[in-house]
């Protein structure tokens, strides 16, 4: 390691190299192909852009592309790379999709050394001649397992194939997949494979607990988590629609949550990702766009809305906390159903999955005791109170037919009254019946 970089490493509170780290530096900084294989949270970043930077000359142009799966990633990426590089002298710019094209432009013409970015506009830019691959003499692919399947893995085997024969690879992941048995064939050429999966140790203590909550009840669940003291949880769906659904009925109910999806700007999506980092909001409702290697500090949960439907899947949804040594927490939510289905899933994995409970403002793994009435609040019933409560029950029925009806409770039920009976109305005819009587009789005496 470079002493410029021994110095800034302890600055940041570094101790030690983490395992990858060690593992691939001297590989990397030697011009050999490296595959590197280590859990999340295990510095994979760092471990790459160490030996990378170190054979960089400033002012030679471009001579390193990083390929990132995501905005979110290749943003982050290029800032952890900005943060060693600019100890060298050496400039990093980030290419994603869905930021302004003209302004990468420019950025190019100032000829970075480094540039990190999205295959797709990575690709866009090399195909118009605004970036120029001919002096590359390094591409690491990141996430290795998600970059090389479908429509991708051709996008970065054109992007590979417009550098020089000669050039060096490095490719890292955190789970593995066939293709990466496979990268001789694919990219022509011999990659050294490192896997310190079993070795490494920055992994934090994370409990993997499934909590029982029907879909219906599901967001009623997350403002019940909420109420927990310094929650905060990046929270991941299957459906974009179903995220919308929550999202919006979260916002009209003013809850501290913010989403996370592909549709969105990148404007929007850095500013979402950046208040919650801050603390700002306690939710981040995302799909698996958050999935691979966003690194949030001291993440205290991930929460599965939808349970993801693989075991690579679940294992970088809930990398995302528990990084670097600190605690962590995963919650599950399903039916019956389904947790029965994650469980089968994960039965050939080291995952511990407990199940969860929610009482008092806690989550805990006991159940909660039913609560017994005691024996001072449960009424006595005597033969005489059954006794008139009968009667009065008859009463009810017996009214409409016997309205003398006498029982032998106190207090004798209100009596309905009888439809049957119609209320005398007086008319005029016989308002002065009386009166007329009375005249006719005069007039019979004349």
């Amino acid at each position: 390691m470079l002493k410029q970089f021994e110095a800034h490493f302890k600055d940041l509170g570094y101790t030690e190299p983490t395992a990858i780290q060690t593992a691939v530096y001297e590989p990397l900084a030697g011009d050999q192909n490296v595959l590197g294989l280590a859990p999340t949270g295990s510095g994979k970043t760092v471990a790459f852009t160490l030996p990378a930077l170190a054979n960089l000359l400033p002012g030679d142009g471009t001579q390193l592309i990083v390929l990132e799966p995501s905005q979110e990633l290749a943003i982050q990426t290029s800032r952890v790379m900005r943060d060693w590089a600019k100890l060298l002298d050496l400039k990093v710019v980030a290419l994603t999709g869905g930021a302004n094209v003209k302004r990468q432009t420019e950025r190019l013409k100032k000829r970075p050394e480094v540039v990190v970015g999205t295959p797709g506009r990575v690709l866009n830019l090399v195909t118009d001649r605004k970036l120029k691959l001919h002096l590359v003499s390094l591409l690491i692919v990141d996430e290795a397992d998600d970059l090389l399947t479908g429509d991708t893995l051709d996008t970065v085997r054109s992007i590979a194939q417009d550098m020089p024969a000669d050039v060096q690879l490095g490719f890292f992941s955190a789970t593995d997949t066939p293709i990466l048995h496979e990268l001789d064939q694919w990219f022509g050429q011999t990659v050294n494979r490192i896997d310190v999966r079993q070795e490494d140790q920055t992994q934090g203590p994370v409990r993997h607990g499934l909590l029982q909550v029907g879909m219906g009840k599901r967001d009623q669940m997350l403002k019940r988590l909420l109420a927990i003291p310094n929650f905060r949880a990046l929270v991941f769906f299957k459906q974009a629609n179903t995220l919308r659904q929550t999202a919006t009925r979260f916002y009209h109910e003013h809850m501290s949550a913010a989403s996370l999806t592909s549709d969105l700007r990148q404007v929007q999506r850095e500013k979402a990702l950046q208040d919650f980092r801050l603390g700002r909001t306690r939710l981040l409702l995302t799909t698996d766009v958050a999935a691979r290697g966003l690194d949030i500090p001291k993440l205290p949960a991930v929460i599965n809305y939808d349970l993801p439907s693989s075991v690579n899947e679940y294992v970088h949804r809930v990398g995302r906390t528990g990084r670097m040594g600190e605690p962590g927490q995963v919650i599950s939510l399903g039916d019956d159903h389904d947790l029965r289905d994650l469980k089968k899933l994960l039965k050939d994995t080291d995952y511990d999955l407990v199940p969860l409970y929610f009482s008092g403002r806690t989550l805990t793994t006991e159940r909660p005791a039913a609560i017994v009435p005691s024996q001072s609040a449960v009424p006595t019933v005597t033969p005489t109170t059954t006794k008139a409560v009968a009667k009065v029950d008859t009463a009810k029925h017996e009214v409409a037919t016997t309205p003398n009806v006498t029982t032998d409770v106190a207090t004798t039920p209100k009596q309905q009254p009888n439809p049957s009976k119609k209320k005398k109305h007086k008319n005029r005819h016989t308002k002065n019946k009386g009166m007329r009587k009375k005249w006719r009789d005069r007039d019979a005496q004349r």
